[in-house]
């Protein structure tokens, strides 16, 4: 691709638009936004202190329930204080490895986000599936190296993502992301040269996360279904799906935006570049915002150790 004569050479800084058509009103969208993420923080950092100081929920379920905590807690603060620094105090600006290192914190643990899920899934099924094998097959040991495996899965995927950027694209049209956030492809987007493996490779990381990680979580859940219809009591086939009821409302608002995100992004050129970029960002806030009132509602165990702690 030839390069044109009006590019930058690796610039130093980036400047973030927020909402492209929004601007005027990007001071009122950050109020719902940082309630969101304030929400959030407090309900995952509430999760985390109950399933850490209760001994009766260590235990993998609530383990990986905890590791999500921590995922979404830095998922959120990777994303808004800068959002919100461009919304209400117009910083738009933001330097070039600065950009990098959010790109990839936000991707690393959305892709961490999605093997966690997987896990939690695997979880549900090994115990309706085998109850029986559940403590010899779910041990501590299993949880700690199945937690390693997905961070370092999501940090090796990005990390070259981020070099290829880094080593192959130098000369850029302009220095101006259309975002609110650092994202990989709104960087791509910029480049004045050959992104053809860049973007190649970015399908590729999201289909080898997203798609491996989907496919084997719906096998699980096709499996946990069949086992539970075929339990002779109707009591113990409403135990077990409560049991699975917060996992499949996660996992259906994080893939659904996710995948729609995605699309939008790559083959949505008829969609105003504003819906994109909101549903983007809500895309990031919502589930660390959603996620502990889920759990904090549907679990039982959850719930009365947070009503016993707010009536002491």
């Amino acid at each position: 691709m030839p390069i044109s004569n009006i590019t930058v050479f690796m610039p130093s800084v980036l400047t973030l638009v927020g909402i492209p058509g929004l601007q005027s009103v990007q001071c009122w969208i950050g109020i719902p936004f940082c309630a969101m993420y304030l929400i959030a923080m407090v309900g995952n950092l509430l999760l985390l202190f109950i399933i850490k100081s209760e001994r009766s929920l260590h235990e993998p379920m609530y383990i990986f329930l905890g590791m999500l905590g921590v995922t979404d807690i830095v998922l959120g603060s990777s994303i808004m204080p800068k959002m919100l620094g461009i919304f209400w105090f117009h910083m738009s600006e933001i330097y070039f490895d600065s950009c990098l290192l959010q790109m990839w914190l936000i991707h690393t643990f959305q892709c961490t986000e999605s093997g966690i899920l997987l896990a939690m899934a695997l979880d549900r099924y090994v115990a309706i599936c085998y109850p029986l094998r559940y403590a010899t097959i779910f041990t501590h040991h299993l949880v700690t190296q199945i937690g390693v495996v997905v961070i370092l899965r999501a940090a090796i995927l990005v990390t070259v993502s981020l070099v290829l950027i880094k080593c192959r694209l130098q000369f850029y049209h302009t220095t101006v992301i259309s975002h609110s956030y650092c994202e990989h492809m709104a960087i791509v987007k910029l480049a004045a040269e050959n992104v053809q493996i860049n973007k190649i490779f970015g399908l590729f990381v999201a289909f080898t996360v997203a798609g491996f990680d989907l496919i084997f979580i719906t096998l699980s859940y096709i499996q946990i279904f069949i086992t539970v219809f075929h339990l002779p009591q109707k009591e113990a086939r409403f135990k077990a799906f409560s049991t699975c009821t917060p996992h499949i409302c996660v996992f259906l608002q994080f893939y659904l935006l996710a995948f729609f995100s995605f699309f939008t992004h790559r083959f949505g050129s008829h969609i105003p570049p504003y819906i994109h970029i909101l549903f983007s960002s809500i895309y990031l806030l919502f589930p660390p915002f959603l996620n502990p009132l889920v759990y904090g509602i549907k679990t039982k165990q959850i719930r009365i150790h947070v009503v016993k702690m707010f009536c002491s």
